[in-house]
């Protein structure tokens, strides 16, 4: 329904005076009135052009004011003209809710373009209170958001005007609400074409590095975290350049949201886009890095980022290989177990050489409380060996060949650093077992020594007994 015809005249009167005459209080009541007129959908849903015409005149005007103030520093009368700006922006932003026809009017009358050049004046206006610039920035962002929602035509129009500049300044302002809004017009545009000029060059890829940061420093913001989730890592040749320019920490971050994403059902793990070229990334970085972990043995920092970050790539190399058919390919990549095998016995023979952070303990009592930052790295080398041996003859057999079975036999004790060891290790004795003779002869072969050291289950109140070649678990009583 249209608006009423003598409102809309009223209304051209009195936008026409704020374009021909000087900034006043009265000017800014008339926006402030219209402001409220838009957020009805009846007068939105018929507002004339002619009103968003007038509109982009004032909005050019204002820009130019704005402009004149920042090279003369002027300061007198630049707060009226920066309120009157913010109510432009709240103008334009109501206009565009569940309204295609205005987004498509503004594109046309070129509002994006000239309230992009605003926006980038406002961080160079150093004389005036930062709360009144503020007020002008949220609004303006918040207009490109309502702009682009909803409407390819209008997504691309921002994205042609703002990208890169405008989201690498605003992406790290001082202001959250300026980044949670600047984040937000960021994943509405987003696109896999959009993706693709985040790759090329450096400049493009720094607004990806803003987001990876911003998830590090500010992870209580959903909308950096979403745009990671749902676009980048879609993106492995995206996600490999960045990892090049990353630090520890970064990269850490990045591998947290890979395993939040894997962490979900097998359909929405296929929906979030992690391809199979990232998993093959993920297992390269591995193979190179994982000898930085070893250092933990003599330097144990829990802030050895470099140390926390191959961890990290344990970690998602175990949940993508946990039988999930898009990844399983992984099984493939010889190097990848023979790494995993050789780095498990580095580990456990310089845990039993020396007392440090890869060394087997029994004392649960500080469990939790003792900050070792190679807290069930052991265990996590077993499940990713048993993983890749799943169903698999030729890692069964490379495993056997790797004299991996003792080494994995070996550690079915129970270990305090190594929550749940015993119980990786077992399964991935059973893996290589699995329908593989010769693996299970080998096992048949092993002659018995005694029963292991029983400490650990005696500070438990338990102990074992051999009987007739069985080991019994029996409580601990007063005559033992």
């Amino acid at each position: 329904m249209a608006a009423p015809s003598a409102i809309m005249l009223d209304l051209d009167v009195s936008l026409s005076k704020l374009i021909e005459e000087c900034s006043s209080r009265g000017h800014l009541e008339i926006l402030q009135n219209l402001t409220k007129a838009f957020r009805e959908q009846e007068f939105r849903a018929g507002v004339e052009k002619s009103v968003f015409q007038s509109l982009q005149q004032i909005l050019s005007k204002l820009s130019k004011e704005i402009h004149a103030f920042h090279d003369k520093k002027k300061t007198e009368a630049l707060s009226l003209c920066l309120q009157m700006t913010a109510e432009c922006f709240r103008i334009q932003r109501n206009s565009c809710v569940q309204c295609a026809r205005n987004q498509c009017l503004m594109r046309d009358l070129g509002f994006v373009g000239v309230s992009e050049q605003i926006l980038m004046l406002l961080p160079r206006l150093q004389l005036v209170s930062s709360d009144c610039v503020l007020e002008v920035l949220r609004c303006g962002i918040q207009f490109l958001g309502n702009f682009a929602v909803g409407n390819q035509v209008c997504k691309d129009d921002v994205w042609k005007h703002s990208f890169p500049h405008l989201f690498l300044t605003f992406l790290d302002h001082s202001d959250e609400k300026t980044v949670t809004y600047c984040s937000m017009v960021l994943h509405t545009c987003l696109d896999a074409e959009k993706v693709t000029d985040l790759v090329l060059g450096e400049e493009h890829q720094d607004v990806a590095m803003k987001v990876i940061s911003l998830c590090r420093k500010q992870p209580e913001l959903d909308w950096p975290v979403l745009i990671v989730t749902q676009h980048f890592l879609k993106s492995s040749e995206l996600i490999e350049k960045m990892f090049a320019r990353l630090n520890n920490q970064e990269r850490i971050t990045l591998l947290e949201l890979v395993m939040t994403q894997l962490g979900e059902e097998e359909e929405a793990i296929e929906e979030s886009g992690i391809s199979g070229r990232l998993a093959k990334f993920f297992a390269s970085c591995f193979e190179d890095q994982c000898k930085a972990v070893l250092t933990l043995a003599s330097d144990p920092s829990p802030t050895d980022e470099e140390a926390l970050f191959v961890m990290g790539l344990l970690d998602v190399l175990c949940e993508m290989t946990s039988d999930r058919k898009k990844f399983m390919f992984l099984q493939n990549y010889s190097e990848l177990l023979k790494t995993t095998v050789e780095l498990l016995k580095e580990v456990h023979f310089v845990g039993k050489a020396s007392r440090n952070v890869f060394t087997a303990t029994h004392d649960f009592s500080e469990l939790g409380a003792s900050g070792n930052p190679a807290m069930g790295f052991k265990a996590h080398l077993i499940r990713l060996i048993g993983n890749l041996c799943h169903h698999n003859r030729n890692n069964q057999d490379k495993v056997r060949e790797l004299d991996g079975f003792a080494l994995l036999l070996d550690n079915c004790n129970i270990d305090g650093n190594n929550p749940f060891i015993s119980q990786w290790a077992i399964f991935a004795v059973r893996n290589m077992l699995d329908q593989n003779e010769q693996n299970q002869e080998v096992l048949r072969a092993l002659e018995g020594h005694g029963m292991a050291d029983d400490s650990a289950l005696r500070e438990m109140g338990f102990r074992l007994e051999d009987r007739d070649g069985s080991l019994l678990l029996r409580p601990v009583t007063k005559d033992t």
